[in-house]
């Protein structure tokens, strides 16, 4: 029964440049995996776009990236937009981003120990438990971590030991072994939560801009309201694919200036 499960809200980061179907998808297969588990019941879903101060080519404004995301998920009933981590005036990284967001739904939390509204707007009683808050992610982000100077161990530890992870299987990469190779993932594993999907999906927002920049039909990509801004506002142009060409990610040029040792050593 619902009430005796651990609330737990979703949190995905990323660009979203532009938000996809398969974003969407995301939130929805890790709700139904989590519900499986019998010990979660999902009770929110965060999608929070990155600051500008990321320097990724072909980054549109993060105004234009809140917007199509906030009309994506007009029909979503637990999933919503948030601006903060876009608002930053540098890149924040993910662990801080998640502490912002647990320590405001702890808050909230505090405010109104209750109820959740479930899709037909009925109220099932929760546990009283605080809720957790978890980081959703594709299978490609475990692969993020082998990445030199891209995260601090400190970080980790605290993403995955404190928070923990939900991901979800993206084409032929093999989650179980991003898994299995690093030592403080294997650590955590009760806390990874792996995630596979059957319906296969690989749409990516990479290939959404090219189809964009040569005028080709993105329409069953991404949801229409999306396409529809994107047009009025003419975005995902070749010039707006050169906008930070040859800029060097801020993560890595953040965390060069702190020491940083490999997860296996």
């Amino acid at each position: 029964m619902a009430k005796h499960r651990v609330p737990l809200v979703l949190l995905a980061c990323g660009s979203f440049n532009p938000i996809t179907n398969q974003h969407l998808r995301l939130f929805e297969l890790a709700r139904d995996h989590m519900h499986s588990t019998g010990q979660y019941q999902v009770v929110g879903g965060i999608v929070s776009p990155v600051s500008d101060g990321y320097g990724k080519q072909g980054l549109v404004l993060a105004e234009h990236r809140i917007a199509m995301a906030r009309l994506a998920l007009q029909s979503s009933s637990w999933v919503s937009v948030d601006e903060w981590e876009s608002q930053q005036p540098d890149w924040t990284e993910t662990v801080v981003t998640m502490r912002y967001h647990y320590g405001r739904i702890l808050k909230e939390f505090e405010r109104s120990v209750g109820t959740h509204a479930d899709s037909r707007g009925n109220g099932t009683p929760l546990s009283g438990r605080a809720p957790r808050l978890k980081l959703l992610c594709g299978a490609d982000f475990l692969d993020s971590f082998k990445v030199p100077g891209l995260w601090r161990d400190d970080h980790v530890e605290e993403l995955v030991g404190d928070f923990g992870l939900v991901c979800v299987s993206r084409g032929e990469l093999q989650p179980e072994r991003a898994v299995h190779e690093s030592d403080l993932l294997s650590l955590h594993r009760r806390n990874v939560f792996l995630v596979r999907e059957w319906v296969r999906n690989e749409t990516s927002a990479t290939e959404v801009r090219r189809a964009l920049r040569r005028g080709l039909s993105v329409k069953y990509l991404i949801p229409d309201p999306v396409i529809e801004y994107i047009r009025r506002h003419d975005l995902y142009t070749e010039s707006s694919e050169r906008k930070n060409e040859g800029t060097v990610l801020r993560p890595l040029v953040k965390q060069a200036q702190q020491p940083v040792k490999s997860l296996d050593d």
